[in-house]
């Protein structure tokens, strides 16, 4: 069979494979789109033959005018061109097959500045997002998606020009409301709703406050171990981070080893991330009394005080700042769904039209029907109750995690106290590989993230960060067993 023929037989399979009959884009414009993008990347190259109109019209079972529409388009912006009496071929502006060149090595990033070597350095997400353990992921499957669905609909239809437009006014009034409402209630937060901006999660949050707060340079402190996303966000924005170590009482500034002053501190005081540990109300006020003395930026991040399963949360580190200088950080992305993405600061009133503004150049403002609909969904008691059959299921899964690992014979794994939140640390005896462990489990597709990444410093603890939260009592068992199966080889799997 000639080249050309086996390549217009390529081109017709290709498109047939690749059309979207159910789409609201036509299909003239989508046969146009795929071609161009073909031409374009150089997959059809110049001096190649297009099937005839009539071939390709019967093969994938359109009108003539459909594709004549599309190979008419094409001709219009100089990409393909009529040779009388022989078809359609793409013009020779674009080159002809070349001999294939080894693709550059992906872990060889060329042109990235300085900061942007080291952001990605440590921008390595856990390999398992969903399963067993995969930390930080809620229980999606009994989110009340029908409920939710509905006030999405119901608020997409009401939706105004000016709602579907730009904003910078910090989210919507109406939730900002509602989150003022529940904070205060809720978290003892010092708040109005003018002083709420609503973010695109959390880590767009914590970006913002790093950018707008400190200068590239400044000493930021962040919890030893601490949370990744917030070292990202303070390396994206050219940040000296100073490891502030941990103890029984949360972040202890007494312990930081490095004399300069920080610019900000970043802290998860109601439930530490990793660790666990709630900061007492002594180390509190000690670390606002440090943050006075510095002049210093506190960055309250509680991602998850809402699950809470042996008492009352303590008030809100930002309702015991006389000074306004902690800005506190919020997402509902543990309470409803990651894929939300919505977040929000709560911001003193000198910082109100700096950030508002700032969010609304950088970022631009999230969905505001989204943002009815959340509101809504407080409003109606929809959040509260969901809140409560969380809290009760995720307790019961603890419960099933420390049961299940009791009953494993797993070798003297000490378990945080769990006295809040999605996950729980699992630390390991001195002498064994973290990272063969992992690896390990992730072969049986279980996830046992290490203690060892939260880490900035040499690590303190080796153990395994396991999030309980998103997977069934089965999988938590099943989980269990495997974990218990790869802590239980001998050998390979210790230190050299």
């Amino acid at each position: 069979m000639p080249d050309s023929r086996k390549q217009e037989l390529w081109i017709i399979d290709a498109l047939q494979a690749a059309l979207a009959r159910d789409s609201k884009e036509g299909l003239s414009r989508q046969l146009a789109r795929l071609l161009r993008q073909w031409i374009g990347s150089g997959r059809l190259a110049g001096d190649s033959r297009l099937p005839a109109s009539r071939d390709l019209a019967r093969s994938l079972g359109l009108g003539r005018n459909t594709v004549l529409d599309a190979y008419e388009q094409l001709q219009a912006e100089g990409y393909i061109a009529t040779r009388a009496g022989s078809g359609s071929y793409v013009t020779r502006l674009f080159a002809p097959p070349a001999a294939e060149q080894p693709a550059p090595a992906r872990g060889q990033p060329l042109g990235l500045s300085q900061r942007g070597h080291e952001l990605f350095a440590s921008s390595g997400l856990p390999v398992g997002l969903f399963g067993a353990f995969a930390p930080g992921v809620p229980e999606i499957r009994q989110f009340p998606h029908h409920a939710w669905q509905q006030l999405l609909s119901r608020q997409q239809r009401r939706a105004t020009a000016e709602e579907l437009g730009y904003r910078a006014d910090g989210g919507l009034p109406a939730l900002r409301e509602a989150l003022a409402d529940y904070l205060q209630l809720s978290r003892g937060v010092r708040c109005r709703p003018e002083q709420i901006i609503v973010t695109q999660g959390a880590q767009q949050a914590l970006e913002l406050a790093a950018r707008l707060l400190a200068d590239p340079g400044d000493v930021a402190w962040v919890e030893e171990p601490g949370y990744v996303g917030a070292h990202a966000a303070m390396r994206g924005a050219a940040l000296q981070l100073v490891p502030a170590p941990v103890d029984h009482d949360g972040l202890n500034p007494a312990l930081v080893a490095d004399p300069r002053p920080p610019k900000l501190i970043y802290t998860t005081p109601s439930h530490q991330y990793p660790s666990g540990v709630v900061m007492s109300l002594s180390r509190r006020l000690a670390l606002l009394d440090s943050a006075q003395r510095h002049g210093a930026w506190i960055i309250e991040d509680d991602y998850d005080s809402e699950f809470r399963y042996v008492s009352q949360p303590q008030p809100a580190l930002q309702g015991l700042a006389q000074d306004e200088r902690v800005i506190y950080v919020g997402t509902l992305a543990k309470v409803m769904y990651p894929g939300l993405r919505v977040g929000y600061l709560v911001v003193p009133d000198a910082l109100i039209d700096p950030f508002r503004g700032c969010n609304a150049r950088l970022y631009r403002e999230g969905p505001l029907p989204v943002q009815a609909a959340l509101a809504e969904f407080f409003s109606s008691g929809l959040f509260a109750r969901h809140v409560r059959r969380m809290r009760e299921l995720y307790r019961q899964r603890q419960h099933c995690l420390r049961s299940a690992l009791a009953a494993s014979g797993a070798e003297h794994l000490a378990l945080s106290p769990g006295e809040a939140g999605l996950h729980l640390v699992a630390t390991l005896p001195p002498g064994r590989d973290e990272d063969a462990l992992s690896a390990a489990a992730a072969r049986q597709q279980v996830w046992l993230r290490p203690l060892s990444r939260h880490y900035l410093a040499a690590p303190q603890q080796r153990g395994f960060v396991l999030g309980y939260a998103g997977v069934d009592e089965a999988a938590i068992r099943h989980g269990v067993a495997v974990m218990a199966q790869v802590l239980n080889s001998k050998g390979r799997l210790e230190k050299p």
